[in-house]
């Protein structure tokens, strides 16, 4: 397994840098790279589906033959997994220290049951894009929805609510 650091670089829509932050390499392919990285805003964001906190652990895969990459994560304090955030993206530059991708504003959060919500639709529809890169977009959506629903790799650790750990029923 190799462990090299790595950049990743979050760019808009029209290629400018909004972030950038450092991971670690565990894995490498010919069209993708896993990497492992921490929550570094300065706060935590907390949302109606989610509360990222600051040092949560994230487990992503960027690709350079998809539109999309994936976010497991797992918390700060005692490393339960809280589960998984896609943004929908331009097909990632892969370099052997750095990672570009340029974010098109759509994104999905799956809850650890495998509920799903689409996020930022209208972000996503006010940006200027020509039409093939909306519908490559929106079949980047429907893959990653296909793949929740399929349990397919890296979602296939869904599990309903009752079988959980720490779920209780009365």
């Amino acid at each position: 397994m190799t462990t090299a650091a790595i950049t990743v670089i979050k760019n808009d829509h029209a290629g400018h840098e909004v972030w950038r932050y450092t991971g670690r390499v565990l894995a490498r392919g010919a069209t993708w790279v896993q990497l492992e990285a921490r929550f570094n805003r300065p706060h935590d964001v907390q949302t109606p589906y989610h509360t990222f906190r600051r040092g949560d652990r994230f487990v992503e895969w960027f690709y350079a033959d998809r539109w999309y990459n994936i976010f497991a994560m797992y918390d700060a304090d005692d490393g339960h997994f809280t589960g998984w955030y896609c943004n929908i993206t331009r097909p990632a530059r892969l370099e052997e220290d750095a990672v570009y991708a340029d974010d098109l504003a759509l994104d999905m959060f799956v809850a650890p049951d495998g509920a799903i919500t689409v996020l930022d639709e209208d972000e996503f529809a006010a940006l200027p894009l020509d039409e093939a890169t909306r519908a490559a977009a929106q079949r980047a959506l429907d893959e990653l929805q296909r793949l929740v629903a399929a349990r397919a790799a890296p979602f296939d650790a869904i599990q309903p609510p009752d079988q959980r750990p720490g779920w209780h029923t009365q």
